[in-house]
């Protein structure tokens, strides 16, 4: 081994390395050392118990039809007692599916929640009664609150959209209620809460001309006289107006379906003349209509909560224990169009009058190439009257009668939220079928002039010898094209 000497002359070792590789092996076991801590936790963490605890129920609704539900319940002692809330869904065969992730974040909060499948049995698309709805809602209540871990003086109601009519009801019946929570309520009247809510879409997707007005008046109005729309005229100011208690009503920044600057003020007028003075109007920012986030300004529909979602709420209803909230009303973002009041139908209107002209005009389109078909089968070759353009009148007439008929139940049934690629303000599918609309009325022309001279030939001859079924035939065309006129231009075929 060498050395060195040192400045006294004494000899020094060289330094050796044995020093770092002591340190990087203590580093390494202290590392090792924590990795085995974390190794301990992580079972703990992962098997410690969950927040929320689900406990499936059933219970009897009005009419004896027996309902499915879940209660979700704070982790923890069973006997504590905590507020009850039960959650009413909004429109269509919902269940308690629907509303789980929105339970559970009020039962991270500490409330006790009731969640339950809508009945089947009295509900649907064409009939649904609010009253009796009311009735499920009130079970569920009497079952909530009888748990252990719930405490009576604190149970309440909370409503979405179409629920939040069904709460205001049920709350209004119940002495028993503490308070009452909404979510997008509306104080319009369902049929017109849709029409302004279709305006918005269509108006939202670049939409202009007659498919806005026919969607918003024609269709709504024809729905609601046809008894297609479920509680179409219900009117919720009474039930709000039969509310003494706590209300906490609340509309998304972005809703777009519960018209809510105008429904805050008719609930609030309601509230009022009730002599509640206990009651929080407000507006929820950056969120939809069922207070989920968006990134369409409300237009979307993602099932996404923000993460504050229920931190308002929870903390309103706790609250409630110490001191009634005073009066609050927020600003509500002016509507880029009011709601309108919707006349009732007109005799011409009538729905037995709509399917008479659907009629006549079907079978007066489709008769002509059927009979063509027929006569073909047969080996007769001779050439129709006019037939190139009652072709035309056949081919383009059926085009907008059912096309239109189609394209509008679509709207319908989506809302107005999907129409399809817009061109010139209006959608692609509409254009078209207006187009086919148009070309209907000069092909109708030119079938009228070739019918008549083909009748009266030129020089005053005596009337020429068309067939009977011709004339029959080209009759029946004849009286859909005068039909089908009419009728494009009550549901805006016809109209720019």
């Amino acid at each position: 081994m060498h050395h060195l000497t040192g400045r006294r002359g004494r000899r020094r070792p060289l330094r050796s390395t044995a020093a770092p590789h002591a340190r990087t092996a203590r580093a390494a076991r202290v590392l090792a050392a924590l990795a085995a801590v974390a190794l301990l936790l992580a079972p703990q963490a992962v098997a410690a118990p969950a927040a929320v605890t689900a406990t499936d129920t059933d219970f009897t609704g009005s009419g004896g039809v027996t309902l499915h539900g879940t209660v979700l319940s704070p982790a923890g002692d069973a006997t504590a007692a905590r507020p009850g809330l039960v959650m009413v869904p909004g429109a269509g065969p919902t269940g308690r599916a629907d509303l789980r992730a929105a339970a559970e974040a009020y039962a991270r909060h500490g409330t006790v929640v009731l969640v339950y499948d809508k009945r089947t049995d009295g509900y649907s698309t064409l009939h649904r009664d609010y009253s009796q709805l009311a009735d499920d809602a009130q079970a569920a209540f009497r079952l909530l609150r009888g748990r252990a871990d719930v405490d009576p003086a604190r149970a309440g109601f909370w409503g979405l959209s179409e629920g939040a009519w069904v709460v205001s009801l049920a709350a209004g019946r119940t002495p028993d209620a503490a308070f009452v929570v909404t979510v997008g309520a509306v104080g319009l009247s369902p049929l017109r809460q849709q029409a302004w809510a279709y305006g918005g879409y269509l108006r939202h997707h670049g939409v202009r001309g007659s498919l806005i007005p026919t969607m918003q008046r024609t269709a709504a109005r024809v729905l609601g006289g046809a008894g297609l729309f479920p509680e179409a005229d219900y009117d919720p100011v009474p039930a709000w107006s039969a509310i003494r208690r706590p209300v906490l009503a609340e509309w998304g920044e972005f809703d777009r379906e519960a018209a809510p600057q105008e429904s805050a003020a008719i609930i609030r007028g309601a509230l009022d003349r009730a002599g509640n003075t206990h009651y929080t109007l407000r507006a929820v920012p950056g969120v939809r209509h069922n207070l989920n986030r968006t990134a369409d300004e409300g237009f979307d529909r993602p099932d996404d909560l923000p993460p504050d979602y229920a931190d308002f709420e929870s903390a309103w209803i706790r609250g409630l224990g110490t001191a009634p909230p005073a009066i609050r009303v927020d600003a509500f973002p002016a509507p880029d169009h009011p709601s309108r009041a919707l006349a009732p139908l007109a005799g011409y209107e009538a729905p037995w009058v709509q399917l008479t002209a659907v009629l006549v005009c079907a079978v007066g389109f489709l008769g002509h190439p059927l009979t063509a078909l027929v006569r073909r089968l047969r080996g007769r070759r001779e050439r129709p009257v006019a037939a190139r353009p009652a072709r035309l009148v056949a081919a383009a007439g059926l085009t907008a009668l059912v096309g239109g008929l189609c394209y509008l139940l679509f709207m319908v049934v989506t809302a107005g939220a999907f129409t399809g690629p817009v061109l010139l303000g209006r959608p692609l599918p509409w254009l078209l079928l207006q187009l086919a609309a148009v070309t209907t009325v000069p092909a109708a022309v030119a079938l009228a002039v070739q019918w008549s001279r083909a009748r009266r030939p030129a020089g005053g001859a005596a009337r020429a010898a068309v067939p009977r079924a011709e004339q029959i035939r080209l009759a029946l065309l004849a009286a859909a094209a005068v039909t089908f006129v009419p009728w494009a231009l009550y549901w805006g075929l016809l109209t720019p």
